[in-house]
């Protein structure tokens, strides 16, 4: 099944040239399910990116997905055009009253101020006590999963001496997990932040588990039961090109950053980067949503009851 998302939504053009199955409301509306209606706040900079990624993942599964893209209420961003936020985006204070399948809180570039010094703190705040009851499952990832660990179970991040920047073996820790079927016992994941979560201080906490983790870069992916969601610290999304921009943005701007670790072929930047991630990704948001359809109510009503 496809994805329904508006046809003149850059996304659109992309995953249709890419062979990702892709619908507009009109072709939906002659489809008589009740598709998973699934939410994305966008907290990146590069929305459209950031909405090409997401949308590429939940959109290769086998069920009908209502994209709807959210926005914080009073934050205005700075390198997407307004008239692409005001045609696409609601602020989260439109659609509270709303419930959700399920929700994607989006990474932010931010980790090097604390939470409460982040100017829409507040607001994100009352999204995810709002998740509780009008959302049936929330995938908090790398910033967005931090602060939703934090306010959920006040596990703090810690800042890194040098960025977590590469690609990242890890460890399978929960074969048995509903999220993790067809997952090898290892896989490759693109990681890159500054900061971390300490496994020590997850294992504390009440109800959390640990899915995926690394000998190198830390806890990856968590699975939080009783507020039904899941958090990822690093970020399957990314395109092959993904880490390629960041590594090269920095060096234009004279930033000093490392050649991101197992990335390019011998660790040369003069080489195209290979992607060995994609198939794990599919699979995680694939097993996310498949999750999702087997328990959510029919009945979008008794969502959050």
């Amino acid at each position: 099944m496809p994805i329904k998302i508006p046809s003149d939504l850059p996304a659109f053009d992309v995953l249709t040239n890419e062979g990702v199955m892709v619908m507009d409301e009109d072709q939906a509306m002659r489809q008589d399910i009740r598709p998973l209606r699934i939410g994305l706040l966008n907290l990146m900079p590069k929305k459209i990116q950031t909405e090409n990624q997401f949308a590429r993942l939940i959109g290769a599964t086998p069920l009908q997905i209502d994209l709807s893209l959210i926005r914080m209420t009073e934050h205005r961003t700075k390198n997407t055009a307004a008239a692409h936020m005001a045609e696409f985006y609601r602020p989260f204070q439109e659609v509270k009253d709303q419930k959700f399948d399920g929700l994607i809180i989006t990474g932010a570039p931010i980790e090097h101020l604390e939470f409460d010094d982040v100017t829409y703190w507040d607001e994100l705040g009352e999204v995810f006590e709002w998740t509780q009851t009008h959302v049936h499952s929330t995938f908090g990832v790398c910033w967005g999963g931090m602060a939703m660990i934090n306010h959920f179970h006040n596990v703090r991040k810690h800042m890194l001496d040098a960025k977590a920047f590469g690609c990242f073996r890890h460890q399978n820790l929960s074969p048995a997990s509903p999220f993790l079927r067809g997952f090898s016992d290892d896989c490759v994941i693109p990681v890159s932040r500054w900061t971390e979560m300490k496994q020590d201080e997850i294992d504390n906490a009440t109800g959390l588990t640990t899915l995926l983790g690394s000998e190198d870069v830390g806890p990856c992916l968590v699975e939080d039961q009783s507020h039904r969601a899941i958090y990822i610290f690093n970020h399957f999304e990314y395109d092959s090109d993904t880490l390629k921009q960041e590594y090269d943005r920095d060096v234009a701007n004279g930033t000093p950053i490392n050649v991101p670790m197992n990335y390019y072929p011998g660790d040369d930047p003069s080489r195209p980067p290979q992607n060995r991630w994609r198939s794990h990704a599919h699979l995680l948001y694939g097993n996310w949503i498949n999750q999702i359809y087997q328990t959510t109510p029919f009945d979008m009503e008794k969502i959050g009851s």
